[in-house]
């Protein structure tokens, strides 16, 4: 038996296929599943609209706890495309990229940085810039702090709108030839 793969060498090493992009249209449904949810917990328990939210009801804490995994999954899926795309040379991994979301205090500076990184991959494979990385930033923290401190329902609604202008740029970006690497690339 020949461990050391010697029947590989001599095949060329094919590309990757780009795993699916997430479906964004999952999380506008959550959303809205969120908010319907919100509206019932306030309507058999009018005390929530009032009084500092503790303890919420069971079925609140799930479409709130179901609607932040599914957005960590996106991003994921997110990252799992920019690395199989780049052959693994994009700087952020995956995983990383979905629990870092989780880190107190660092998780509001990440929902800024991962973004950006992002609008910079897209603008390096373009000619002209199509994103703004700072802008690109923005869209999402305030996204993400709705969600953290207003409102569970319309922040991840903004946070998947804001996934929605990713996912877009992110596909053109992948669908042309990457630029020339002879200038840097512009809004780094």
């Amino acid at each position: 038996m020949d461990w050391s793969g010697a029947g590989s060498q001599g095949q060329q090493s094919q590309p990757q296929a780009l795993p699916s992009f997430p479906r964004i249209w999952v999380g506008y449904l959550l959303g809205v599943a969120t908010l319907i949810t919100e509206i019932i917990a306030v309507s058999l328990h009018p005390e929530l609209a009032k009084e500092p939210l503790l303890i919420p009801p069971l079925y609140l804490f799930l479409a709130n706890f179901i609607s932040l995994i599914y957005w960590m999954v996106c991003v994921y899926e997110f990252h799992l495309i920019l690395s199989r795309a780049t052959a693994g040379t994009y700087p952020v991994k995956p995983l990383r990229a979905a629990w870092f979301h989780l880190i107190p205090f660092y998780g509001l500076y990440w929902v800024f940085k991962w973004p950006r990184e992002l609008a910079r991959f897209v603008n390096s494979r373009l000619p002209p810039p199509l994103m703004r990385p700072d802008r690109t930033g923005f869209a999402v923290f305030p996204a993400f702090v709705v969600f953290l401190v207003l409102d569970r329902g319309f922040g991840i609604i903004l946070l998947f709108w804001s996934a929605s202008h990713l996912s877009c740029c992110l596909r053109y970006a992948l669908t042309v030839q990457p630029a020339s690497p002879a200038s840097p690339p512009p809004f780094s």
